[in-house]
């Protein structure tokens, strides 16, 4: 993982293409822009089309919500810090996510580009259909994207938004001592929560 090299909000130049730079790059509001109707339209389907019930609605939605930590949580730990042993492996690296620890208050690379969400969005509702029965999937998918829009928004908030609840200010702490203290530890972003359950959140 790349050290520290700036705290300025600036975006530094990612690739000598025009067009693959201008899809690296996106402002925080984007996918909150993207994913809410989506999220709405599915859990009218839920309820409306599909004759799920409002208790069985909400529990797959807070199910999908409880599901996205814990997945935020693998791919950070074991993705997004994997060490590579090769030079484009370690280019690729960065390119997802060792400039944000270069450069941890680029404003338009926070938040993950459309253009990698929504095929990761399509790979997870098509697995999720496969793994629940009676249309489930659907009100369990629409908690998932909204803890990953969590996440996203919880992220960018850390980084740029001047927190003053002291339970954000929580989330704050736990996640800047994995930027400035130790990058080897506290995956989760949006909840602490797996970093307990696995003991990768160090009690000094």
């Amino acid at each position: 993982m790349s050290k520290i090299i700036s705290n300025e909000q600036i975006t530094p130049r990612l690739f000598n293409s025009n067009f693959l730079e201008f899809f690296s790059k996106v402002p925080w509001y984007v996918p909150l822009a993207i994913y809410v109707p989506v999220v709405f339209y599915i859990l009218y389907i839920s309820l409306f089309n599909h004759s799920l019930s409002v208790l069985t609605t909400f529990l797959l939605f807070l199910f999908g919500i409880i599901s996205w930590t814990f997945v935020e949580y693998l791919l950070h730990r074991f993705v997004f810090h994997y060490q590579p042993k090769t030079k484009f492996g370690e280019r690729l690296h960065f390119i997802f996510h060792g400039i944000h620890h270069s450069y941890p208050r680029d404003p338009l690379r926070l938040v993950m580009p459309p253009s990698v969400s929504i095929p990761l969005a399509f790979l997870f509702y098509f697995l999720f259909e496969w793994i629940f029965p009676n249309n489930w999937n659907l009100p369990f998918f629409a908690g998932f994207v909204v803890g990953y829009l969590v996440y996203d928004t919880t992220h960018y908030a850390i980084h740029h938004f001047p927190i003053k609840n002291k339970f954000f200010l929580k989330i704050k702490s736990h996640h800047m001592k994995h930027h400035y203290s130790d990058e080897n530890t506290r995956f989760g972003v949006s909840s602490p929560l797996w970093d307990y359950v696995f003991g990768t959140a160090p009690k000094k």
